[in-house]
């Protein structure tokens, strides 16, 4: 990782304490920001996440997807943690946790909003960083590139759908004409953009490909660093009068990190696929395209809303609890091994 990826954790609190700053002393320049807007979506903050997104898309080769039948099973256990667990596990954590157990604790007109941060969050697989955690894990890469290209074509037609259903079965009013101007301008449009700047680079080498993106890899993330500056500035008097919320809305997003990663482990290893292929699905189906959420929150709720800090809380612990995860799959290969191989000589599966 990179020294922005290594620290994030780092960066973002730091953005906290700044943005709050900022909303505190210099209130009418940020309230200026906030009333850029067209069709209810802040320019600043669209050229911002643009930057974020956009460097992220152009390392998904979309042309991997006809590598999908290499590892099927692999294949098949993401796609069920991540569209058809996930989201829905996610939803009732919420509701568990935000909606009764820390009802009292949290106030009361952001409770949906923070169960619609949480939802947003969990929609969103995860496009970029999970290269990051699957080298560290000496995953397979072309199952990695090939499940990341089959989740972004997914997004593009699900994510609106999905995150609807669960709003509206959590009695949260779906703005759908603001959700559609969502997803085009920061799933449909950011993808297309990407794969045509993807072609340009490639086109004059390898060489000047790996350059370049290391370059806008850095401007992505300051981007993010920018947009969490803004967000807090509004959020700061809210924190300021509860800074509880942060720890209790990390909790539901704690236990989907672990629950959904030892779920695809475990399931991989009953279908009977390698070591390197088990952690990159698991890291896949825990962490979450946090960019995406955070824009999407910022563009359905507002920046002064639940939903937008709580997709913000999960950029601040994704990368520290990520790498807990990178370091169990590793510190329990043996298990891992030794499990396939009693099953394979039991005739049940054979890896």
């Amino acid at each position: 990782m990179n020294l922005f990826e290594r620290y994030l954790t780092l960066w973002v609190f730091l953005c906290i304490v700044a943005g709050i700053a900022l909303g505190q002393f210099f209130a009418p320049a940020i309230q200026v920001v906030a009333a850029m807007e067209v069709a209810h979506v802040n320019l600043p903050v669209g050229l911002l996440i643009w930057v974020m997104i956009i460097p992220m898309l152009i390392k998904v080769d979309f042309g991997a997807l006809g590598d999908l039948r290499r590892h099927v099973r692999g294949i098949g256990v993401t796609l069920f943690v991540n569209w058809l667990v996930k989201p829905f596990s996610m939803a009732l954590l919420g509701w568990v946790f935000i909606r009764h157990v820390f009802a009292p604790l949290l106030p009361a007109d952001q409770i949906d909003s923070y169960i619609a941060g949480l939802i947003l969050l969990a929609a969103a697989p995860c496009t970029a960083m999970v290269f990051v955690w699957s080298r560290l894990t000496n995953g397979d890469p072309l199952f990695t590139l090939s499940q990341v290209a089959l989740n972004d074509t997914i997004m593009v037609f699900a994510f609106a759908p999905l995150v609807g259903l669960l709003l509206g079965v959590a009695s949260i009013a779906v703005p759908w004409d603001t959700l559609a101007i969502s997803v085009g301008l920061y799933i449909l449009i950011p993808v297309i953009l990407s794969q045509l700047l993807r072609r340009w680079l490639l086109v004059r080498g390898p060489a000047y490909f790996d350059r370049v993106m290391a370059r806008v890899g850095q401007a992505s993330i300051m981007a993010l660093l920018a947009t969490l500056v803004l967000l807090f500035a509004f959020q700061g008097e809210a924190i300021l009068r509860q800074p509880l919320v942060i720890v209790l809305l990390a909790v539901p997003i704690l236990i989907q990190v672990f629950f959904n990663a030892g779920l695809a482990y475990w399931l991989n290893r009953r279908a009977g696929e390698k070591h390197n292929v088990a952690c990159p699905s698991a890291l896949i189906g825990a962490s979450n395209f946090f960019e995406l959420a955070v824009a999407a929150a910022i563009s359905l709720f507002g920046f002064e809303s639940g939903a937008a800090l709580a997709t913000v809380v999960g950029v601040l612990i994704e990368v520290p609890v990520m790498l807990v995860v990178v370091r169990i799959v590793n510190r329990t290969r043996g298990w891992y091994e030794a499990g396939m191989a009693i099953d394979g000589r039991a005739g049940k599966l054979r890896p």
